[in-house]
């Protein structure tokens, strides 16, 4: 099967995730769209861009197995909260992260989405991860995981822990118990899902879920509330979903 490897059309700074700023905008109830450029003119790629994301994976306009391999493991945080966040930001995650068609992405951080921002055919999981990585020299890429009701997942109960504690808190958690043990994605250009919508990023999504319990998916989606932007035109773009 032919393998497409991808490279990232716009080099993205990594300030673009890390730097924090007041809040001017909110999600909306995930279906109508937000048109956050009214809210702030630095949004209009938002309103206007062509790559945006998040889309429905159902329709894929090719099928390959994308060569992405993964350098997880146990990592070590402080948890960063806010209005319709919860992120853990890594401070030890050196040599991990994820190598997606021979581009290394190293790991940044992990937020959380009430429900999946993603949809397959039409379908949105109560719950998604998105982890955040970029290359040295800036280029981002995400690894989305959603999260479907079943047994209590191992690292999502150290990072409920840690929530308890509130923002700033240290926290340790094995990544692998949050990633399919078999990992094929779905793989195409985007953008970040929330304001400024910069485009280029390089998305993966798992095709398969891991669980949650019903505890841990309720207690995030209290923290978070519904927190998925609406869903974006797939466009001229390619998507590749895994090979059947």
């Amino acid at each position: 099967m032919k393998k497409f490897i991808f490279a990232s059309t716009l080099a993205l700074g990594i300030s673009t995730v890390a730097v924090a700023q007041e809040k001017d905008w909110s999600f909306g109830d995930g279906v109508t769209h937000e048109r956050w450029s009214l809210e702030n003119t630095d949004y209009a790629l938002c309103d206007a861009g062509l790559n945006q994301s998040p889309i429905d994976l159902g329709t894929p306009n090719a099928r390959a197995d994308v060569e992405l391999a993964t350098m997880f493991g146990s990592a070590s945080g402080t948890m960063a909260l806010g209005e319709e966040k919860v992120q853990v930001d890594f401070t030890d995650a050196q040599g991990k992260g994820m190598n997606s068609g021979g581009m290394m992405f190293n790991l940044l951080q992990v937020h959380f989405h009430t429900p999946s921002e993603h949809a397959i055919n039409g379908e949105r999981f109560p719950l998604v991860a998105h982890f955040v990585h970029a290359t040295d020299d800036g280029r981002l890429g995400v690894l989305g995981v959603m999260f479907e009701e079943g047994e209590s997942n191992a690292g999502l109960a150290n990072i409920l822990e840690a929530h308890a504690g509130g923002n700033g808190t240290a926290v340790t958690f094995d990544i692998d118990s949050m990633v399919p043990e078999d990992l094929d994605v779905y793989r195409y250009m985007g953008s970040l899902t929330t304001p400024p919508c910069s485009e280029g990023v390089n998305w993966h999504v798992a095709d398969t879920p891991v669980e949650a319990s019903a505890q841990q998916i309720a207690t995030l989606r209290g923290a978070l509330g519904p927190s998925a932007r609406s869903l974006q035109p797939q466009g001229t773009r390619l998507v590749v979903a895994p090979s059947e």
